[in-house]
């Protein structure tokens, strides 16, 4: 499965859920669905996909607004984050990867009462959960995703961004400062 295969996959999972900002499990159960009628070794190409995506935005300056944006981002957070931001749809995808700072027109200051953060964690397990509803075999699927998936680097891509340093962060990401950073 190519990047478009992928993203037409998603978009067409997006299109059966009203919020994907606040509804990224949604997102991830009709994607599921759509992906349990593939063959299993399409379904492990759509995790290799997958993979690369998370590799790809492996960087300082993205963590750095997921760390604005959810009030923190351990490494694991920072994951599901990506998982939720991959919810969002290829224009707001490559919107951040661009700027993160762009993610300031697609979040909410406001959090409501029992706010956990932006947090799809559901979409990095969608290929597993599929293939295993399509073969009984979840091992296998991850076996096969390892075997053609790059490998995530010991550091992310970019300079590294003081998360706590406010100055720092304003510099990099001056928008998402403005909706999350306190004075």
């Amino acid at each position: 499965m190519d990047k478009d295969g992928f993203w037409g996959l998603v978009e067409g999972a997006r299109a059966s859920v009203d919020d994907t900002v606040a509804d990224p499990d949604g997102v991830a159960d009709a994607l599921t669905k759509v992906l349990g009628t593939a063959e299993a070794d399409e379904i492990a190409r759509f995790g290799v996909e997958l993979a690369r995506l998370q590799v790809e935005s492996y960087r300082w300056d993205l963590w750095a607004a997921a760390y604005l944006i959810n009030s923190g981002a351990s490494e694991d957070g920072f994951d599901s984050f990506r998982g939720w931001l991959i919810a969002q749809g290829r224009e707001v995808w490559d919107a951040a990867l661009t700027d993160p700072d762009s993610l300031a027109d697609v979040v909410d200051e406001d959090r409501p009462e029992g706010f956990e953060g932006f947090d799809g964690e559901g979409m990095l397990h969608v290929g597993s959960h599929a293939y295993k509803n399509v073969t009984g075999d979840e091992a296998a699927y991850w076996k096969a995703v390892d075997a053609d998936a790059p490998d995530t680097p010991d550091l992310p891509a970019g300079t590294e961004i003081d998360f706590d340093d406010g100055d720092e962060l304003e510099t990099h990401l001056p928008r998402l400062c403005a909706l999350y950073l306190e004075a």
